[in-house]
């Protein structure tokens, strides 16, 4: 996978923002099955899903967070179904 650096305005790779905004769309639709089967996934895992790239980790985050997931807190570090 290539990776994105979020400092400044250039990314490692040669992706563009939207490429990374593309790639955090791929791997969010791959973990909401999982996270729906599982009940609940750490932040750990998913960072190592995301190849510890930082910038699509938080995309990632923001678009779980968007289709209703509850993304947790430092208390709390995982993401599990929105109990809504």
């Amino acid at each position: 996978m290539k990776t994105c650096d979020g400092r400044g305005t250039s990314y490692m790779n040669g992706n563009s923002y939207e490429d990374c905004k593309k790639i955090a769309e791929e791997i969010n639709t791959k973990l909401k099955p999982f996270i729906t089967e599982h009940g609940s996934m750490p932040w750990k895992q998913l960072s190592e899903e995301v190849n510890h790239d930082e910038l699509v980790y938080k995309l990632v985050l923001k678009y779980l967070r968007r289709d209703g997931f509850d993304i947790g807190n430092m208390d709390n570090p995982q993401i599990t179904l929105s109990s809504n």
